[in-house]
């Protein structure tokens, strides 16, 4: 998915017009009150890894983080909803390919995603997070092998 998308830079834009799009957004505004620096280069090097790319987001501010980060944020269902529809709204904004297959599974990572952050934005213990504690490398139809390629 990684190079599918474009790599790096073509991440890097979508994350950019997606946080914009939260700083932005009424019902996510009390999520993201401000713009942080470390925002969107994070969000960048984790959807990056998880579509296959390098691992800097593991071997930087690790899943540690993002647990931490959504720790007590108490996210709504209207909240998550936006979330993955700003998202989708920013692949596209950003040029990234359009083809079905792709953009189902970035629905996918990024509902499936969304319900993680979710969950554990209403822990009140370790033993109420999501299982989840390491990026997960998403696939998709196109790393399955052609016939042309068997």
């Amino acid at each position: 998915m990684y190079t599918h998308a474009g790599g790096e830079e073509a991440l890097r834009r979508a994350e950019e017009i997606f946080y914009d799009k939260l700083l932005n957004d009424p019902v996510l505004k009390p999520l993201f009150p401000e713009r942080r620096p470390s925002h969107v280069p994070n969000l960048t090097s984790f959807t990056a890894e998880s579509f296959g790319g390098p691992d800097r987001f593991t071997c930087g501010p690790g899943f540690g983080h993002i647990v931490k980060v959504h720790r007590g944020l108490r996210i709504t269902e209207a909240q998550r909803q936006r979330f993955v529809e700003l998202y989708m709204q920013a692949i596209e904004e950003a040029g990234l390919p359009r083809d079905p297959d792709f953009l189902k599974a970035v629905h996918e990572h990024v509902d499936f995603g969304s319900h993680v952050a979710m969950q554990n934005s209403h822990a009140e213990t370790d033993a109420d997070l999501h299982p989840l504690r390491a990026v997960p490398r998403w696939t998709w139809a196109g790393d399955e092998p052609t016939d042309e390629a068997s």
